[in-house]
């Protein structure tokens, strides 16, 4: 059964990435701070096309989520900042659709990638990516405000955070201006290690 998943490495304080985000910088100042640990894993490190790596817990859950997913939401920032670094071969391994309101061509890339500019809605972005995930999950992939709109709709079935053991004091936060309606969550797992605090949450309709 396809379900829609975000999933975010975040620090204590809630940021999921630095400030000063632009397309040279896109993970903002201090981001580092958040993500060098993923960087480190063997499951990440082969979505690269890259050897070695570390073989632990924190690898087996990235790991379950890649297989898990089928196809990927994204928006527009996020691709803009992400097309140079990911190359010809990016790591999403599956149909990726972008939310934009400049129309483009489809992108076909390597490793099974591919980049589908939807200019009408999230709703068609959602139809779109649920067709093409072959009953895999769809996983919103972000920028923040993407993730907030599927949330504020009800489309997100489950939220998977990684906090990170650090205080960026300042940068993105993925909650800032998720509307006034309360979004109860459901705990399904809870996973600590050195590196990350994992927590998997069920979104309640």
């Amino acid at each position: 059964m396809t379900i829609v998943t975000a999933d975010f490495a975040m620090s204590l304080d809630g940021c999921i990435a630095g400030t000063g985000v632009s397309l040279d910088n896109p993970g903002g100042h201090g981001a580092e701070a958040l993500f060098h640990w993923i960087h480190e894993l063997a499951s990440w490190r082969e979505r690269q096309g890259l050897s070695g790596g570390e073989e632990n817990r924190d690898s087996q859950i990235m790991r379950e989520w890649f297989d898990a997913t089928g196809a990927v939401v994204m928006g527009r920032l996020m691709y803009d900042t992400g097309e140079k670094p990911w190359g010809d071969n990016p790591p999403f391994r599956a149909p990726v659709f972008v939310l934009t309101h400049r129309p483009r061509r489809p992108v076909v890339k390597q490793g099974g990638t591919s980049f589908t500019f939807v200019t009408d809605g999230i709703h068609s972005a959602l139809e779109q990516a649920r067709a093409a995930a072959g009953g895999r999950n769809v996983d919103i992939a972000g920028g923040a405000d993407t993730v907030r709109q599927f949330l504020r709709a009800g489309l997100v079935d489950e939220l998977q955070l990684h906090v990170v053991p650090v205080l960026l004091g300042e940068g993105l936060r993925l909650f800032d201006r998720i509307g006034p309606e309360q979004r109860k969550l459901e705990p399904i797992r809870v996973v600590d290690t050195p590196r990350a605090t994992h927590l998997k949450y069920r979104v309640m309709k």
